[in-house]
Parts: C-alpha cells; structure tokens; sequence
C-alpha cells in the first residue's frame, strides 16, 4: 500500500482545513459536485470491471474500494476532491497505465520547465523561456523536494500526475540544489493556458477553439534526424507513426551504414502499436516476435513482419523517461541482439491500455477519460518489463554540469562509439527541446 499512500496523503494535505459553507448556494453547489462525483465513481468502477486485463485485480477487494471511495465522496466538499478520491482508489492497482484523468481547468498549468530522472537524480533539463521558471531555474538545477515530496525512481511520475495532472497549482513549493552545491527553497508559478474544458458544441468558436488547441501540437511528433557522413541519427518524439512514415525513416536510413536510434523521453502508450510493429520490422530480414499479450481473452501476440532491413551497424538510446513501446523495441534489440542500448534504465511500464472517453452533461460537456490496462506483454525470454524496464547494455549518464551546459555526452559517445567523431557539445545542440505552442 506503499503508492496508495503517497496519493492519499498528498490529497489529504491538499484539502486539509477546507470546510463546507453554510449559505444555500454553497450547499446546492456542494451537492450537485457530489452527485458529479458519484457519476464519475461509477463510471470508472464499471469500465475498470469490464475492461481492465485481470479480472481478478491482483487480489484486491474491488467492490470494497469502490464502497469506500463512495462513502468518501459522500462527504465531498468539492468536484476536486471527488476526482482525487477516484484516483487514490484506482492508485491501490499499482499500475502504470491506469489512470483517471480528469477534466482539464479553464487554465491549463505548465510547470514551465522539463525533468529528468537521471539516476537517482531529478534534474531540471529544460526551461521555458519568458517564464517565471526561467528566471528562478536553470538546467542542471536538481529538484529536491516538490511540495514536501521527495522524487524518487518510484514515485517521480506520480507526483507529476498529482500536481500537475489531478490538483494542477499555480504555484509549487520546490527544494533545489543548483549546480554550484548550493541547496535553497523557493516558489515557482506555473505557466497558464488559456483553455476551457467546458465545451458548448453549439457554439461554433467554441467549438472551432477546442479542435485547434489540440491540432495546434501535431508538429512536436514530427521524427528528426541529422546525418553526419555513414551515420544517421534518428530522434523520435513517439511511436504513433503510419507505415508510410516508417517506411520513409528507413529508406532515409537505408542510405547509411549506421544508425542511432534515440528514444529518450519517449512516454507514447502501447495503444495503437502498428508503429512499433513497423519499426521493428525494418530490422530484421525475418518476422520477430515482439511479445504474447496476456489479457481476459485469448489475444494475438505481437508480430513484427519483415519489411525489408536495415542491416548496418545500431544504437538504440534509452533513459528513465523510455517507456511502453520505447522499452517494448529496446528490448527486443536486445534480446535478438541485433544492436545495443545506452543510457539509463527505463521506466518499466509498457503494459497494453486503451484510451475511454466520457462526458458529464448533454449539450454543455465536461470530459474526462481513463487510461485502462487491457494486456500485459511478455517477452522472448518470458518475462515481462512491467516495473523492471530494460537495462542498458552501457550505463551512461549526463552530469548536471553536462546539462547546464546543454552538452548530450550520451549521443556523442554513441557516434564515438561507431567511429563517428562528436563533441558533446555539438551533439547538445543537434535536437533542441521544442515547446508547445499556445
């Protein structure tokens, strides 16, 4: 119950001393919130009944969980607050790709900043310029504490849902060690987007806003690459890619006798893996086995067909943000040992799940979704990545200097080590971090 501890208490500090208000509205406003709650409650628990991979829930007492987050909202002072009991509750799984995500607020909250887990470290590695991040943090800079809560390998992605998935703040509460050695608190506002989770669809500007908030983004999943002479390199943002644009990253690769492939920072889900099957498949004159799936039914396992290889020289790069299909073709690297991984251990989350859309209200909406475990995957040797990740062939590991100075010896050493002279410094800037647009 050690994870289930950590999100309860987190909400538990978050609504502590609130109070329920005396005045009519207050309490009408309180009920309609708590009937909201319910709602969502049972939705949740019924999609997690029908769909979820284990029917048996690894043991735990389902209906009991479901009773006693039903009591709490009972209680509820606010929406909020239901919405974290409904978390806490799907948090007793233990499972990384279950997940209830809530309405998004009118503001969206951006930290302003990106991290990294690097080793036992969590380090700043990027800030947005023009933010009040950008004025108080800098790369390198090493979070300590956010909010109380100490990062750690276990619960780092936990506290990124917490605070700026289920309870976004406008402002975080962090304990820094800069790169000089120097330790000091400080507060931080977030970066605010403008949006409304609420959506009229009769109301064309409304309507036209919300479609191109999220059409706006579709280029930051665009694949790069840099060729330096025999050597390609090919940074991917995700795996949610059509055959086509496989097939066009080869027959760039296919021009080289060598390649790096960097996966670093790569969180796509396993919810559509054709990508995945299609990449893998660009590497092996043979159809390989990517792993069985293991679900309430029987399920077919993944099969990546031969598509015509690339058959120089491969490098494959991997860090604590790797996850789902990432560590899903790292491993099958590895295992049919076809190239070699360097970097950090990845993530250990790579079971299969499926995205479900729901919306309170008829004309006038507000969404939330679940993320659901429907297949755990094994691999060729038996065993599936869940909480245990791919380790690298090579360990290696930026420094917080090497942020600071925005140097990547991780890829320079890749290219070194297919005899490609790099400098980290040039490496640093060969894939500059994009932000979202607005």
């Amino acid at each position: 119950m050690k994870n289930r501890n950590l999100v309860v208490a987190v909400v538990c500090a978050i609504f502590a001393g609130m109070l329920f208000s005396s005045s009519l509205q207050a309490q009408e406003t309180a009920r309609l919130d708590r009937q909201y709650g319910q709602d969502m409650l049972r939705t949740v628990a019924n999609a997690v009944r029908k769909h979820y991979y284990d029917p048996k829930f690894h043991g735990l007492n389902f209906d009991a969980l479901v009773t006693e987050a039903k009591a709490r909202i009972d209680k509820s002072p606010s929406l909020d607050y239901s919405m974290s009991v409904i978390a806490a509750m799907l948090d007793n799984f233990n499972d990384g790709q279950l997940f209830f995500f809530p309405p998004e607020h009118a503001t969206i909250l951006d930290p302003g900043w990106r991290e990294d887990m690097v080793g036992n470290h969590y380090y700043i590695v990027n800030v947005c310029p023009g933010t009040d991040t950008a004025a108080k943090l800098k790369p390198g800079d090493e979070i300590l504490a956010i909010n109380g809560y100490q990062p750690t390998l276990d619960n780092y992605w936990k506290l990124e849902y917490l605070f700026w998935h289920l309870r976004p703040s406008p402002q975080v509460h962090l304990t820094v060690r800069n790169i000089d050695g120097t330790v000091h608190s400080l507060d931080v506002a977030a970066k605010q987007i403008k949006y409304s989770h609420v959506t009229d669809m009769a109301d064309p500007n409304q309507n036209k806003n919300y479609h191109r908030i999220n059409d706006a983004n579709y280029h930051l999943y665009d694949y790069r690459t840099e060729e330096l002479g025999d050597l390609m390199i090919l940074k991917l943002p995700t795996f949610e890619y059509s055959q086509d644009e496989v097939d066009s990253m080869k027959h760039k690769a296919l021009k080289h006798r060598l390649l790096i492939i960097d996966l670093r920072d790569v969180e796509t889900g396993s919810l559509d893996t054709d990508g995945l099957e299609y990449l893998v498949g660009s590497f092996f004159d043979k159809d390989v086995k990517i792993a069985d799936r293991i679900g309430r039914k029987d399920m077919k396992p993944l099969v990546a067909k031969s598509r015509g290889a690339f058959t120089g020289k491969l490098i494959v790069l991997v860090n604590s943000r790797s996850m789902a299909d990432a560590e899903l073709f790292a491993r099958v690297i590895q295992l049919e040992k076809r190239g070699i991984i360097i970097g950090d251990h990845t993530r250990g989350s790579t079971m299969e799940a499926q995205f479900y859309f729901y919306n309170l209200g008829s004309n006038t909406t507000i969404s939330y979704y679940l993320s659901i475990t429907d297949a755990n995957l094994i691999m060729a040797d038996g065993k599936s990545l869940e909480h245990v990740g791919v380790t690298p062939d090579e360990v290696m590991l930026p420094t917080a200097a090497d942020l600071a100075a925005g140097r990547d010896p991780v890829l320079a050493h890749a290219a070194q080590e297919l005899g490609v002279k790099l400098s980290p410094e040039d490496a640093g800037k060969m894939f500059p971090y994009l932000w979202p647009l607005e």
